[in-house]
C-alpha cells in the first residue's frame, strides 16, 4: 500500500466517512427519518411560498404540502401502490427467480470457477469493470447480476469481496452512459435534446450517433481509471480479506470434475440455443419482438424476462446434467431457498419507495433542480469553466432526483439554446450532461438499487449500511468525475468529433 502523505490523508477522509456512516441508524430507520424530513420540508417550503417556473413548459411548479389532508390520505391508500411499483423491484425478484436454480443447482458456481482459472488475475479487475460498464446494453439488469458476482468473483481469487463489489458498481453505474454501442439511453435523451436545440435553430436533427465516438473511447478511459482506482485507493483500504471460515473460497477455486464440465457444456449449448431462439424473435423484420414501426422497444421492456428464462433454463439443464437435482420439486425449493434470501431487500425497498415518492409528491427534487438551473445560468462563465460548471451541476442535481431523463428534460431547455448561443452544439452538451449525471450515480441515496447493494455488502460485512457504500465509492465517483470532465475538456480543444460527423461546436 501507498503510504504517501496524499494517500493516508485520503484514507483517514474515507475512514471518517465510514465511522460517521456507521453511526448513522440502520438504512430502514434511515429511510423512514428521510420520509419524515421530506414531509416537514414540504411543509415548511409550501408555508413559505417556494415556486419555479418550468424551462420546459413554461409552467409553474410549486411546493405540495405533504401534511395536507388529500396527501396524508395518499400516504395510507398508495403505500401498496408505491411498494409494487418501486422501478427495480421487479426486476430484482423476477431476475432472482432464474439466479436462484442456476446458484442453488451450481450452475453459477461452476461458471464462476471456470472463470476464475480462465481469466488472468492481473486482468480481472478490468474484465468485472469492462463487462459492468457493457452491462447497459440490457438496461439496469447489471445492477441484479453482476455486482453481486462481482464480490463473489474477488473473494474466489482471495481478494477482497468488497472491492470486487465497489469496482463492478463503479462500472455499471458510474460507465452507465458509456458503451461500444448505442444503448436506449441515446434515444431517451436525444428526443429532449432535440425539442430544446430547435428552440434556436428549427429543424436542427440530431441523431441518435451524436455522441457515440466520445463514449466509445470513454468505455476503455473508464475501465481503466475505475481498475487503477479499485487497486491503488479502495483495496488496500479495505485490508486482507478474512473469509468467515464458510469454506466458500475453496469451493470456488476447486478443478472442475467431469460431471460438472458435462453440466457447464450442456447448460453453455442451452444458453446459446436460447440466444438464437432470441436472434429469431427480433432479427426479423416482422418479429415478435418488434413493434409495429419495426423498433426493438418490445425487447427492451422484455429484458428482465429474457435474463431469467435464460439463467432458469440454463440453470435446470445444468442441475439435471450433474444431478444436482432429481425431481421438480427439488428445482422448486431451490427456487424459494433463492428468494428467501431477499427478505432485507423487499423491507428496505418497502421503506425506501416511501420516500421517493414522498419526495416525488413533494416536488422539491424538480425545485432543487430548476434552481440549481438558474444558479449555473446566473453565473455567466465561458468555454471550458461553463462546461465543467455543467457538468458538477448534473451531477450534484443527479443526488437528488433519479430519472435522467426527468433531469434532463428540466435542464435541456434550459443549456441547450445558451450553449449554442455561446457556440456549444447541443450534442456537446448532452454529453457534458450524461458525465455529470453518471458520475454520482454511486452515491445517490435515491438510486433505486441502493438496497440491493447494501444488502450484497452485508453478506461480507454485516454492519454495513450507506455510509459504508459511500465511503467504498467516493473515490471512484471524484475520480471519474474530474478524470471524464478533463477528457472532455481535451477533446473539444482538439477539435475531434464527438459522434460521426458531428462536432462539439457550432456549424
Amino acid at each position: 500500500m501507498d503510504n504517501t502523505p496524499s494517500t493516508s490523508i485520503a484514507t483517514r477522509f474515507l475512514d471518517a466517512v465510514e465511522r460517521v456512516g456507521s453511526k448513522l441508524p440502520d438504512p430502514i430507520t434511515l429511510f423512514i427519518l428521510a420520509a419524515v424530513l421530506v414531509v416537514v420540508a414540504s411543509w415548511l417550503a409550501s408555508a413559505a411560498g417556494v415556486t419555479v417556473v418550468d424551462p420546459g413548459t413554461g409552467a409553474t411548479i410549486s411546493v405540495e404540502n405533504l401534511t395536507s389532508k388529500p396527501y396524508v390520505q395518499r400516504m395510507f391508500t398508495d403505500a401498496v401502490k408505491n411498494f409494487t411499483e418501486f422501478p427495480p423491484l421487479g426486476l430484482v425478484l423476477v431476475t432472482m427467480i432464474g439466479i436462484a436454480i442456476a446458484e442453488r443447482g451450481g450452475f453459477i458456481t461452476a461458471l464462476l470457477r471456470r472463470t476464475v482459472f480462465v481469466v488472468p488475475k492481473s486482468l480481472l479487475t478490468a474484465a468485472l469493470v469492462f463487462t459492468g460498464v457493457q452491462s447497459s446494453l440490457v438496461a439496469d439488469a447489471g445492477y441484479v447480476v453482476l455486482i453481486p458476482l462481482g464480490a463473489v468473483i474477488f473473494a474466489a481469487v482471495g481478494r477482497h469481496p468488497l472491492a470486487g463489489l465497489s469496482a463492478t458498481f463503479a462500472g455499471v453505474s458510474g460507465g452507465f452512459s458509456a458503451n461500444l454501442s448505442i444503448t436506449s439511453l441515446d434515444p431517451l435523451l436525444v428526443g429532449i435534446s432535440q425539442t430544446a436545440a430547435e428552440l434556436i435553430t428549427p429543424g436542427y436533427e440530431i441523431t441518435m450517433t451524436s455522441n457515440w465516438w466520445f463514449m466509445i473511447a470513454s468505455t476503455i478511459f473508464l475501465t481503466m481509471i475505475i481498475t487503477v482506482v479499485c487497486e491503488r485507493i479502495v483495496e488496500p483500504r479495505l485490508g486482507v480479506w478474512k473469509p468467515d471460515g464458510s469454506g466458500s473460497r475453496d469451493v470456488l477455486t476447486q478443478q472442475i470434475s467431469a460431471s460438472e464440465q458435462r453440466g457447464l457444456r450442456w447448460a453453455s449449448i442451452t444458453f446459446v440455443l436460447g440466444l438464437g431462439v432470441l436472434a429469431l424473435l427480433t432479427i426479423p423484420d416482422q418479429a415478435v419482438l418488434r413493434d409495429s414501426q419495426g423498433s426493438l422497444k418490445p425487447l427492451e421492456q422484455s429484458i428482465v424476462v429474457i435474463l431469467m428464462l435464460l439463467f432458469l433454463v440454463s440453470g435446470i439443464v445444468y442441475a439435471v446434467v450433474t444431478r444436482a437435482a432429481k425431481t421438480d420439486k427439488e428445482l422448486a425449493t431451490m427456487a424459494g431457498d433463492g428468494m428467501a434470501t431477499m427478505g432485507g431487500y423487499i423491507v428496505l425497498s418497502f421503506v425506501m419507495a416511501q420516500f421517493i415518492f414522498y419526495f416525488k409528491w413533494s416536488n422539491l427534487g424538480i425545485i432543487i433542480a430548476v434552481n440549481g438551473a438558474n444558479l449555473l445560468k446566473s453565473l455567466s462563465l465561458e468555454g471550458p469553466f461553463l462546461l465543467t460548471a455543467f457538468v458538477l451541476v448534473a451531477a450534484a442535481i443527479n443526488l437528488l432526483v433519479a430519472s435522467a431523463s426527468a433531469k434532463w428534460a428540466i435542464m435541456a431547455p434550459v443549456f441547450i439554446p445558451m450553449f449554442m448561443l455561446m457556440g456549444i452544439s447541443p450534442e456537446a452538451t448532452q454529453l457534458a450532461y450524461r458525465i455529470g449525471d453518471s458520475s454520482t450515480n454511486m452515491i445517490a441515496p435515491l438510486l433505486g438499487y441502493v438496497p440491493l447493494i447494501i444488502v450484497a455488502m452485508q453478506r461480507y460485512k454485516k454492519d454495513a449500511g450507506f455510509g459504508t457504500l459511500v465511503s467504498l465509492m467516493l473515490p471512484y465517483s471524484v475520480t471519474i468525475i474530474v478524470l471524464w470532465t478533463l477528457m472532455l475538456l481535451v477533446w473539444v480543444w482538439l477539435g475531434v468529433d464527438i459522434g460521426p460527423g458531428v462536432s462539439a461546436q457550432m456549424p
